[in-house]
């Protein structure tokens, strides 16, 4: 994987989560499986994506990701959503609905 991957991916996907994890973090195994059940249910057109930061460092310093577990949601290649370390699941949810319905209806 590489950013330039990572970037075609934003780029060609009408909508995509990113999601920054770590292999030795608690939170961000917890967190993934609600986030990802959450996202499949509410929101089946945008994309998920998975990234281990502690395996690819450059790819998460490129896009600014400093604490994990940290979320990116990209409409048509444009960031609308950034959410980092304490996450709320209903919130995220929340947040990304109305561009989701804007975008999607």
């Amino acid at each position: 994987m590489t950013i330039q991957e990572v970037e075609n991916k934003i780029q060609t996907t009408e909508a995509i989560l990113i999601y920054f994890s770590g292999e030795n973090c608690g939170v961000c195994q917890a967190l993934k499986p609600k986030i990802q059940s959450s996202f499949e249910i509410n929101f089946p057109k945008i994309e998920q994506y998975f990234i281990n930061a502690t395996q690819h460092p450059k790819i998460a310093a490129h896009f600014s990701i400093f604490t994990i577990p940290s979320v990116l949601v990209y409409f048509e290649g444009k960031e609308i959503k950034r959410e980092s370390r304490h996450i709320s699941v209903d919130q995220l949810t929340q947040n990304t609905k109305r561009s989701y319905e804007l975008f999607f209806n």
